[in-house]
């Protein structure tokens, strides 16, 4: 059975870059933005896409909900 390892507390990680990267996936020509990005210091955002309002929520468990 494979196990990954702990996830190590915010303090103990490495600071990670918030700029977009090209995605490392073969697949995919998509870019990579680092959620800090998109909520900016904030708990929520709100996502304008195609005239629809979203909403993108992190929660304390460090999960993000998009809801519309």
């Amino acid at each position: 059975m494979n196990q990954t390892p702990p996830i190590p507390p915010q303090s103990e990680r490495p600071s990670q870059d918030t700029t977009a990267t090209p995605a490392t996936s073969a697949t995919a020509d998509t870019p990579v933005l680092a959620s800090a990005t998109l909520l900016r210091g904030q708990k929520s955002v709100a996502i304008d896409h195609n005239g629809l309002l979203y909403r993108l929520q992190a929660t304390r468990q460090g999960k993000l909900i998009l809801t519309k």
